[in-house]
């Protein structure tokens, strides 16, 4: 624990980045999670260079079951508060949340805020690491102060049980197989800065991987629709290409852009269109879909580059009657 006797250490771990956010996960499983997961478990013989810095090696190996852990967002937001309830683990069910690969894994209970606390200053500094020790003593009295304030039954309540990881998807369908290895092989790429130069722009993902997905799954080039009423992509059940005719609505971003915040946007085309229709949001890799019929929760979802047994649903419900 902390260095004063009987003090608890204070942690800090960010809920994703401006565009890719996911509190959501960390607050519904009881877990704080960090990637990348690719390089596998951590353990004493591992180096930092194969995790990308020393964040998962202290998040592992420093880290005491009783340490408070404060979910940051930005500079100097604080969303929830936990106590560390576990040890490192290393759990593949998070292979892959919001696209990011973060299987580095401890159990943590979770107290949401009821409303955000938001520091006058930045006080986890101007480009806060995505994990590490809190020493700026305002977050630590604030933090110490809570756990050791009523409400305190949030702390010994049972942990959510986590989730079970999803088998890979096995028969993917035969006119995707070649888009699928596509996807496989340019997602590192793209990720490569040097080695490539910026990421695709929403426009390009569109012509690589959108269209053809949506002709693989049977749609002809006549039935779908490029910017149509600024709508990114627009699938239309028959012709003429009207609003009434319209089945899908398709927002797409740049390669690595979080799609689960275009959601409103997509939801906007949709309510302009007067007519209730099924929604899509993408970077070109990553597909997720919300349903009009269900105040547009999300359904389904795919990840080209690491299909899950689920993506075969999202397949089901876009390919073409």
């Amino acid at each position: 624990m902390g260095d004063s006797p009987g003090q608890r250490s204070v942690w800090q771990i960010a809920a994703g980045n401006a565009m890719r956010l996911y509190p959501e996960v960390f607050l519904k499983h009881g877990v704080a999670l960090l990637g990348p997961g690719w390089a596998g478990r951590w353990t004493l013989e591992g180096k930092d260079e194969e995790f990308e810095g020393n964040y998962v090696r202290r998040f592992a190996s420093k880290v005491e079951v009783g340490d408070v852990l404060v979910l940051r967002s930005g500079t100097r937001t604080i969303i929830a508060i936990g106590l560390v309830a576990s040890a490192y683990s290393f759990e593949d069910a998070f292979d892959d949340v919001n696209g990011w690969d973060l299987q580095h894994t401890r159990r943590v209970r979770w107290y949401s805020l009821p409303q955000e606390h938001r520091f006058a200053r930045p006080v986890f500094g101007a480009n806060p690491a995505r994990f590490s020790r809190v020493w700026d003593q305002e977050v630590v009295d604030f933090a110490l102060r809570f756990v050791n304030s009523p409400p305190m039954e949030w702390q010994t309540t049972p942990l959510p049980d986590l989730p079970t990881a999803e088998p890979p998807l096995e028969d993917v369908p035969a006119t995707l197989v070649g888009l699928v290895a596509q996807a496989k092989d340019l997602s590192p790429l793209y990720w490569n800065s040097e080695g490539f130069g910026d990421r695709p722009s929403e426009d390009e993902m569109i012509v690589h991987f959108v269209v053809p997905l949506l002709r693989g799954l049977g749609w002809p080039v006549e039935q779908l629709a490029v910017k149509w009423h600024n709508i990114d992509v627009a699938v239309f059940q028959d012709l003429p290409r009207t609003a009434d005719s319209c089945r899908l609505v398709i927002e797409a971003k740049r390669f690595g852009d979080g799609i689960e915040g275009a959601r409103e946007q997509a939801k906007g085309y949709v309510e302009a269109l007067g007519t209730p229709r099924d929604m899509m949001v993408t970077d070109g890799i990553r597909y997720r879909m919300y349903a009009a019929g269900r105040d547009f929760e999300p359904v389904a979802y795919a990840n080209m580059a690491h299909l899950k047994a689920s993506a075969a649903d999202r397949f089901a419900r876009v390919q073409r009657p």
